[in-house]
């Protein structure tokens, strides 16, 4: 050990620390250590960016190079078809997002429920078990767009008095009914995820079982699972440009509306990107809840 170390060690401050105190020198090795890792940080960053660019400038070469190119760019990336499609995408994704905001509320109250009436302990509980415990593996099971399909074509046949037969509203109720089984499942394993000490030290505390549920379980649940539920959020705002299939005109249908007055496919392109955009902030903030929820619960703040 060095004389310079041992000066460190005497004055009693650690030389991890992110702010040294008045008087403070570094040792020799830390500042080369410093220096190593300042380097080595330039280093990696050089040969990212160098790696990043060959690759998209491969793929570029790829695509641009490709036989088909230039017929791709005039059905793909026609500025002035995209210039025509935009505002009707706009205008039509006003009902995209009435959808994910009515749906996502529906969703979270319905999987919500189902989760709890899976957990329900006790033998007179059994058939709402099953009812529950069916219902989710039914629509876990059954692809979205053939509900969606039974749903806008279906209902309508059935001619039911009272019942819409609005493709919107229908198209809406498959959406909440399918999302829900998935909604129900990220619910019950957050409850799940609870140390049973938990319910049994409220119950020891005189709250009953649905008192605990309410006010120790379900509080603990609910906040490790947004995560999840935001991403099952991020997927329902770009399944609800399903609803098209009904002849709703949203971005999609919108799309395809001027597709086939121009047999040109850019409107695709154009909706495509709208989703793309309104995605991708979702998606970095449930990436960064996430990393913030971890990083909580390793630093113990968490239960």
């Amino acid at each position: 050990m060095s004389a310079e170390d041992v000066g460190t060690k005497d004055t009693g401050t650690s030389v991890r620390g992110d702010a040294a105190p008045a008087g403070y020198r570094p040792s020799a090795r830390r500042l080369a250590h410093e220096a190593f890792r300042r380097r080595r940080a330039r280093r990696s960053a050089l040969i990212a960016t160098a790696s990043t660019l060959v690759t998209v400038v491969a793929l570029v070469a790829l695509l641009v190079g490709s036989p088909g190119w230039p017929a791709v760019r005039r059905s793909f990336l026609s500025a002035e078809y995209a210039r025509q499609a935009l505002p009707e995408v706009l205008k039509g994704l006003r009902i995209n997002l009435e959808l994910m905001a009515v749906c996502g509320v529906l969703i979270l109250v319905l999987g919500l429920l189902l989760a709890v009436l899976r957990t329900l302990r006790g033998p007179v509980f059994l058939p709402v078990r099953l009812l529950a415990t069916a219902y989710v593996d039914f629509f876990l099971g059954l692809p979205m767009i053939i509900c969606l399909l039974v749903m806008i074509t279906g209902v309508p046949a059935l001619r039911l008095t009272g019942v819409t037969t609005d493709p919107l509203w229908l198209g809406g109720a498959a959406l909440v009914l399918t999302y829900a089984a998935y909604v129900s499942e990220v619910f019950r394993a957050g409850i799940e995820s609870v140390h049973p000490s938990q319910l049994a030290a409220a119950r020891s505390l005189g709250l009953s079982h649905a008192q605990a549920m309410r006010f120790v379980v379900l509080p603990q649940a609910v906040r490790r699972v947004v995560p999840p539920l935001l991403n099952n959020l991020v997927s329902l705002q770009k399944d609800t440009g399903l609803v098209s299939i009904g002849g709703v005109i949203d971005a999609v249908y919108a799309a395809k509306i001027i597709n086939g007055r121009s047999f040109n496919s850019t409107p695709y392109l154009v909706a495509a990107l709208v989703f793309v955009v309104l995605t991708i902030p979702l998606t970095r903030f449930t990436g960064w809840l996430t990393a913030r929820m971890n990083r909580r619960q390793y630093e113990g703040s968490m239960p």
